[in-house]
């Protein structure tokens, strides 16, 4: 090989190794513990964690061993594996990060408009069900893979595993299907979950800003309505306030068991009595200010809407990474449906294995799961 082949494989060989180490670490990190029931989340991590799996150890790594002897040595059965499971691969990781963030915007607007209220994916029966009908799909679109492949080369030192179909009408219908039903509905399913994710996280933040501006408005209110309340009670004015009160003592205090009250020489009550002398001392001094609390700061996020919110900016990140990936993904199997190139075919190989290996360790961050403890 020259230099330009060596850096290649050597890229990919890289490649390789983050997305093995990475998907590993988010299907050991989402295994439940010990005592505690397996949740939807974990499911779902799971289920993308063995679908990156699958691309790894059965087409990653037979690609880059590929790419360093420069041939395609491990004879056409294995090339029928390849290519099967190239397709099933990409088709279940695909449909997983699609339910993943549906999943996470459905939690989002449940914990921050309906103060964390069940979601219709909270259900492990919905999520299964789901999930085995995309692996079906995948498995349906993969089939021909396993039939419908060959080596070819111009010679010995330079075979490639490739797909060959009946006809190039029956490989375009196939590719039209499978970039509908595969990749187009999935991708589009991706992109509206991620914008109503951004949406309601910009409306949230709003409503927090606009809660406390008016918050500290009131406050300010307050104070500055206890501050004229003290200089009227103990300003210079304050004897004039005073006359102009109804005076405390002119109140008729029954006794108990007595049906008259109690007064004294004058005709007003009399000073000795307790509740007399407590008016008489109110009246001196002047009543308390009536004052009115400022009304209640709004609440901190419970640890559970901040996880949501941060789970849900994972999912925008993902899907930021998923869409630059099999977009490109997507129009070079386009491309190369038009006008087959092995160039386009490489390229298109690569941009999926960059997907795998990065996706992990976004999500790995989103649910606070980046680390070496692995606490049941």
């Amino acid at each position: 090989m020259d230099a330009e082949e060596w850096i290649e494989s050597i890229i990919r060989a890289l490649m390789f190794l983050a997305g093995i180490l990475g998907n590993n670490w988010l299907a050991i990190r989402s295994l439940p513990g010990h005592k505690s029931p397996i949740r939807t989340n974990e499911v779902l991590f799971l289920n993308l964690a063995v679908s990156n799996l699958i691309t790894n150890y059965l087409v990653d790594l037979p690609d880059t061993m590929a790419d360093f002897a420069d041939r395609w040595f491990l004879g056409e059965t294995f090339c029928g594996v390849f290519r099967f499971c190239a397709d099933l691969s990409e088709t279940s990781s695909i449909y997983s990060t699609f339910f993943i963030s549906v999943f996470w915007y459905q939690k989002l607007v449940g914990s921050l408009k309906r103060g964390g209220a069940p979601v219709q994916l909270d259900s492990l029966r919905l999520v299964a069900c789901l999930l085995a009908g995309s692996w079906t799909v995948a498995l349906v679109f993969s089939i021909p893979h396993f039939f419908f492949v060959a080596v070819e080369g111009a010679n010995e030192s330079h075979e490639d595993c490739v797909d060959v179909f009946p006809s190039p009408s029956a490989m375009q219908t196939y590719e039209a299907l499978y970039l509908t039903l595969a990749n187009a509905i999935p991708i589009a399913g991706i992109v509206y979950a991620s914008v109503q994710i951004v949406i309601t996280l910009l409306q949230n933040q709003r409503r927090i800003k606009g809660h406390n501006s008016d918050t500290k408005d009131m406050a300010k209110d307050d104070s500055k309505g206890h501050e004229r309340s003290i200089s009227t009670v103990s300003g210079p004015g304050s004897s004039s306030d005073h006359r102009d009160t109804p005076s405390l003592s002119n109140i008729h205090i029954s006794m108990p068991g007595s049906s008259c009250p109690v007064e004294g020489p004058s005709g007003h009550s009399s000073p000795s009595s307790p509740l007399n002398g407590e008016a008489n001392r109110e009246n001196r001094v002047g009543a308390p200010p009536s004052l009115s609390r400022p009304s209640q700061p709004p609440a901190k996020p419970s640890p559970s809407s901040s996880t949501q919110v941060r789970a849900a900016k994972s999912v925008v990140a993902v899907a930021s990474v998923f869409l630059v990936c099999w977009l490109t993904h997507l129009l070079l199997r386009i491309t190369n449906n038009i006008h087959t190139s092995s160039i386009v075919v490489e390229v298109a190989s690569y941009i999926a294995a960059s997907y795998t290996c990065i996706i992990p360790y976004i999500f790995l961050h989103g649910v606070k799961k980046l680390s070496c403890s692995c606490r049941g």
